[in-house]
């Protein structure tokens, strides 16, 4: 497991030495080492069987803010990271939630980047806001990072009930030296989450439309319990995306890779040929 900043800005983790590249892109609030187990396993024991790039998206993780979001820059950003890593080679792209959506636009904007197109548990719809984040948006803001004195102090703290939750968004939380900071663009988030049914983060860009059908083969992942994904979004999935077959997981909810991690590595490792 390699840290490497990529000449662009973007921080990566590489795991892996040999065989098809595969990168990896994040949902909202999380960080390429979301993936990092899913990685380990499609990589192989011996970390031959792939070569996994774990992306941290910008304004996420270690990589840089934007003033501004867009799924068509960070799109490119991701382009320029993996053009960067691999000149000349075309990758298996695999995104969950926001970053589905960002691997989508990459798909359609630099189909000759990608070979194959893996989106977990998001559809190119318009979310109508980011309703479903705001309390925990909410809550991170409140938290009085000038107060904080340790790690026991930040749980204690931040009152999100649920551990798994509170475990993924205080992820983003990191301390130097005396002063705590969030690595994710928290304002700019809160920001995008204000413009209420204009949030660009839930929503989906005109400008896909503008480009060609991806012509490539696509895995959609979905859970079975989840929720963002209807049966009615399949007529939109498969203007863009023609190819697309859809492998609904069942008793997965949106964390698709966290509930049903083997599903979804089996799934992995067929669609690059591992197996």
């Amino acid at each position: 497991m390699n840290p490497t900043p990529a000449p662009d800005g973007l921080h990566t983790l590489s795991v892996g030495t040999a065989g098809p590249r595969v990168a990896f892109l994040h949902g909202l609030f999380g960080q390429g080492r979301n993936w990092m187990q899913i990685a380990k396993a499609v990589s192989g024991p011996r970390g031959a069987d792939a070569r996994c790039l774990l992306v941290d998206l910008p304004d996420h993780g270690r990589s840089p803010w934007s003033s501004e979001f867009s799924f068509q820059t960070y799109a490119a950003a991701v382009a320029s990271t993996l053009e960067s890593t691999a000149p000349g080679e075309r990758w298996t792209v695999v995104g969950h939630s926001l970053g589905g959506k960002v691997a989508m636009m990459l798909a359609l904007a630099h189909p000759d980047l990608v070979e194959r197109l893996v989106v977990v548990d998001i559809a190119p719809k318009d979310y109508v806001g980011l309703d479903r984040f705001a309390g925990y948006i909410a809550e991170m803001q409140r938290l009085p990072l000038t107060e904080l004195t340790s790690r026991a102090d930040v749980e204690s703290r931040f009152a999100e009930p649920d551990p798994g939750v509170k475990a993924f968004l205080l992820q983003n939380l990191r301390r130097d030296g005396d002063r705590w900071r969030w690595q994710a663009n928290l304002d700019l988030v809160a920001a995008d989450a204000a413009r209420g049914a204009a949030s660009r983060m839930a929503g989906w860009p005109e400008a896909a439309g503008e480009h060609p059908a991806y012509d490539g083969v696509v895995v959609w992942v979905t859970g079975g319990e989840s929720g963002y994904v209807r049966p009615e979004d399949g007529d939109a999935m498969r203007a863009l995306f023609p190819r697309t077959r859809q492998l609904t997981v069942k008793g997965a909810g949106h964390w698709v890779h966290t509930d049903a991690p083997d599903v979804v590595v089996a799934a992995l490792r067929r669609v690059i040929g591992a197996d």
